[in-house]
């Protein structure tokens, strides 16, 4: 494990909507509709089995996915490398997302192109696009890290996501996520 920080794409950076339809692999949730995207904000988090930085905000990510009900659309991706880490496969995808109750997409980029166009760097690292689909927040979901004593709530990323809802500036400052780095393909 290499700890890493997001790379904080560039506020109003537009969802690249196009490169996700080209670039996902449905695991589950189904293909990514750009028609189920109109008009809704959307919360990408890059994500994998494997990490432990993953495993300490599953439960978190799970109650969002329950409080959100449809008013944001979530969409979890992982990117990392199936040759030097195959249990982030599809069947490691499919087993977390079973175990952890995810309804939202959860789609496997394996050229890592999607990746790439997010800047990606760590997983989790949460991009969350207004209804417009630029970019509104990237970063942490709360101050909580695996081991650290305090327990994960998603408040940097809720605080976010209701500002983005309700119309209003998401607050600042917007600190990065910190996980396991994306493991890329050798070249």
């Amino acid at each position: 494990m290499v700890l890493t920080a997001s790379t904080m794409l560039p506020l109003g950076t537009p969802l690249p909507v196009a490169v996700m339809q080209a670039g996902l692999r449905p695991v589950t949730g189904g293909p990514l509709s750009a028609t189920a995207l109109d008009g809704k904000p959307v919360l990408v988090l890059f994500l994998c089995p494997h990490c432990p930085f993953v495993k300490h905000v599953e439960e978190e990510l799970t109650r969002l996915q329950n409080d959100l009900n449809g008013r944001a659309s979530l969409i979890g991706i992982c990117s990392n490398s199936t040759v030097s880490h195959p249990q982030d496969g599809p069947a490691g995808m499919a087993a977390q997302a079973e175990a952890c109750r995810w309804t939202f997409p959860y789609l496997q980029d394996p050229a890592q192109d999607v990746a790439r166009a997010f800047q990606a760097a760590c997983t989790p690292d949460p991009f969350l696009f207004d209804a417009t689909h630029r970019l509104a927040y990237r970063g942490q979901l709360d101050d909580s890290r695996p081991g650290g004593g305090i327990g994960c709530d998603g408040r940097d990323l809720r605080a976010a996501l209701e500002a983005v809802l309700e119309g209003r500036p998401v607050p600042e400052p917007q600190r990065p996520a910190i996980g396991c780095n994306i493991k890329w393909h050798h070249s």
